[in-house]
């Protein structure tokens, strides 16, 4: 019963991610919710059943669901030049995954694991980036489009959703 409901939460987890990343503001890389969903599901589910959710949110967008910011779907989401940040989701949810186990039930342990993630999710993405990019461009141009903008928004968002898990949490788990 227990990974039943698990497992409802995660495909819950999986469609506001999706809502989630239709709030956009477009820029080069979308400011969109898409990560305040992605926080609020590995903190409540936990690294693994998160990493989960992503990953159907990210196989959902690849069979052509419009779940991607702007609403829309497909592979060449997946290959383009932001595509990076997508998958650096899963690369998040794993570093999450290793530090919350480090610091265990530490009183910011959250917030630190989630930060070690979006550190992870921001160098893959800025990586993936300047590797697809076709033009000419170097690391710090691509942090100055890519990272720099979205620091504070992504930590007021992080800040929100270890709020929020922390609310609801006892609530949906007990």
């Amino acid at each position: 019963m227990k990974n039943t409901r698990k497992l409802i939460y995660t495909a819950m987890m999986t469609a506001i991610i999706a809502a989630c990343s239709w709030i956009s503001i477009p820029a080069v890389v979308p400011f969109t919710l898409q990560t305040f969903a992605v926080f609020c599901a590995l903190g409540l589910l936990g690294w693994s059943w998160g990493a989960l959710s992503v990953s159907v949110y990210i196989l959902l967008g690849a069979f052509g669901l419009p779940v991607f910011s702007g609403f829309v779907g497909g592979v060449g989401h997946l290959v383009g030049p932001t595509a990076g940040y997508i998958w650096g989701f899963l690369l998040a949810a794993v570093i999450y995954g290793v530090v919350k186990k480090l610091l265990g039930k530490a009183k910011f342990a959250d917030f630190i694991a989630l930060t070690a993630g979006l550190i992870g999710c921001y160098t893959f993405g800025t990586l993936w980036f300047v590797h697809v990019y076709t033009g000419d461009m170097d690391y710090l141009k691509a942090l100055s489009l890519c990272v720099f903008p979205f620091i504070i928004p992504d930590l007021i968002k992080m800040f929100i959703a270890c709020k929020l898990v922390d609310r609801i949490k006892p609530h949906i788990f007990s």
